[in-house]
């Protein structure tokens, strides 16, 4: 049994109360659907992330990726400024607890000697287990755990700025400052190239052939069809003081995402503008797009923002976020997150995002940690308390539900004064709250508060009505009153019609006083009564013993003295 509410006083005593209480529910005329509720500190279902963990088990972290085959996460790393440690390369992490599994630091350099190298960009997944990448200045590596070093050859020409999977699983698409070639992984060896006007930055999209080069300079993009390798558009972007951000493709939609200054513009597939987003925190400031994550599952992006790292600059603070849009219409798909300390002053952030959009990873170079981040979804009311009616001391129980993630907690509260305030119930934590109601409840409303990461969720309010216990003889009394008036006018009647033939009139009295007394014979004989069916006279007590008493011995001498004055051989 749950333990008493905190505004229950003793329970009354019933003796004295003659009448049952019909108390009247305050919501009445507006009733309570099994779902829905009345308020809380954010929209029901409203999504947010959380921290879970940060990871300081990868050096300086480049760039993230989950392994959809083997769920591992792969970071590619520099050493950290200031510290003794090697901590270049290709780090294997639990993505649970960021536990170290393993680090491939060796990688050949362009004569083919081994040595321990930075790996600036994570390409692509290898098939089961491990990642193409890419290493400085111009190397293309791959590896997986366990390895003892890195596969890896090297680009002819410039220092590579970007790279992407390839058309095929056996080739990479590279950037070198402007010149855009597709190059084997194995050899490095490059099967066309294409030189543009500008750029060095880009993004594939592999469902429609399409690659989009971004000339930050001159602000603008290139799209290039793949299958001739030949620039089809060109699309400006708006104009600012030039900072490149990131370019990225959203592989559902098709629309490109680039991080352009302190703001993300969006075009569709075709290159038409669709909008733009203003980031961090209060949808301004300064800090920077750095990396966007796409989520096919949700239909939705994942862009971290770095601050600059300039104290000096106004609105400058040091801390990043993440922030979750809807790709369809750019809206915010969740509260945005605060990264603190995540600046730029030390290289640009990465994401990754685990299908479902579950559990989202984001790297902080400036502190050398990655931030684990999960999903959470604020209480979503399913079902609400209804309104209750219970007799005095019969179990009372209420039962509300609702869903979450994580799944929410649950307190009962408890108002007396319609609602206006509210106190929870000590030890109501459960989905079903039950207890034993007392007069003093009646019109009291329960509800049910649900809390999770995300947000707090109330139900509508039920109220709890109360009859009072009834004394043994109240229903007796009612019912036996209304059979004694009716017999007693019956005898009140026969009475009277006996007077015709005699003086036995006067005892016997006319129906109407024989009713009365029958009604006060069966009040008495049925106990506490009120106004009765069968007479005018209500009466408890002594005072109605007697009169009954009295009653009873003038109808039975008035039977007496009919029956002496009937002749002889009459037949009743």
């Amino acid at each position: 049994m749950t333990p008493r509410h905190p505004l229950t006083p003793g329970r009354a005593g019933t003796a004295s109360l003659a009448l049952a209480l019909v108390l009247v529910s305050a919501a009445a005329g507006s009733p309570v659907s099994a779902a829905g509720g009345e308020g809380g500190d954010v929209p029901q279902g409203a999504v947010a992330y959380r921290t879970t963990a940060q990871f300081t088990t990868a050096g300086r972290a480049r760039d993230l990726l989950l392994h959809p085959d083997s769920k591992k996460l792969y970071v590619g790393s520099d050493d950290l400024p200031e510290t003794a440690e090697a901590e270049s390369g290709l780090h294997v992490l639990e993505p649970a607890d960021g536990t170290l599994r393993s680090t491939v630091s060796q990688a050949p350099g362009p004569t083919g000697t081994l040595g321990r190298r930075a790996v600036r960009q994570l390409v692509a997944p290898l098939p089961g287990d491990g990642a193409v990448f890419v290493y400085p200045l111009r190397g293309i590596g791959t590896a997986k755990e366990g390895d003892a070093a890195a596969a890896g050859a090297w680009v002819p020409g410039g220092p590579v700025t970007d790279a992407a999977p390839g058309p095929t699983p056996s080739t990479v698409l590279v950037a070198q400052g402007s010149v855009l070639s597709e190059v084997d992984i194995a050899t490095a060896s490059v099967q066309r190239s294409l030189t543009l006007e500008g750029g060095e930055r880009f993004a594939y999209d592999r469902t429609r052939g399409t690659v989009w080069f971004t000339d930050f300079d001159n602000r603008r993009m290139h799209r290039v069809d793949l299958a001739s390798f030949k620039v089809a558009a060109t699309v400006e972007l708006p104009a600012g003081d030039g900072f490149a951000g990131f370019t990225e493709v959203d592989p559902e939609t098709g629309a490109v995402w680039v991080g352009l200054d302190t703001s993300v513009v969006v075009h569709d597939a075709t290159g038409k503008p669709i909008g733009s987003i203003k980031g961090g925190i209060n949808g301004g400031g300064v800090d920077m797009p750095r990396a966007a994550g796409f989520d096919a599952a949700t239909h939705e992006a994942f862009v971290v923002w770095q601050d600059p790292g300039d104290t000096s600059q106004p609105g400058s603070d040091g801390d990043g976020a993440l922030t979750v849009h809807r790709t369809g219409d750019l809206k915010e798909a969740a509260r945005p997150v605060v990264l603190p300390g995540n600046h730029a002053q030390s290289g640009s952030a990465a994401v990754a995002v685990q299908p479902g959009g579950g559990v989202v990873f984001v790297s902080d170079p400036a502190a050398g940690r990655i931030t684990r981040l999960e999903r959470a979804t604020s209480p979503r009311i399913t079902r609400s308390p209804e309104d209750r009616t219970v007799a005095a001391g019969a179990e009372a129980s209420l039962t509300a539900q609702a869903e979450g993630s994580p799944a929410p907690t649950v307190v009962w509260q408890v108002s007396a004064d319609s609602g206006r305030t509210w106190q929870a119930v000590p030890g109501a934590t459960s989905t079903t709250y039950s207890f034993k109601a007392a007069v003093a409840d009646n019109g009291r409303r329960y509800r049910a508060e649900f809390t999770n990461h995300a947000g707090v969720s109330r139900t509508a309010p039920a109220t709890l009505t109360v009859t009072a216990p009834t004394a043994d003889g109240a229903t007796g009394g009612t019912t036996g009153g209304a059979t004694g008036g009716g017999t007693g006018g019956a005898a009140g009647g026969s009475g009277d019609s006996a007077g015709t033939e005699g003086s036995a009139a006067t005892v016997g009295g006319s129906g109407s006083a024989g009713g009365s007394a029958g009604s006060s014979a069966g009040g008495a004989v049925g106990g506490t009564g009120t106004t009765l069916a069968g007479g005018a006279l209500a009466s408890t007590g002594t005072a109605a013993a007697s009169l009954a008493g009295g009653a009873l011995v003038l109808t039975a001498a008035g039977w007496a003295l009919v029956r002496r004055t009937r002749p002889r051989g009459t037949t009743c």
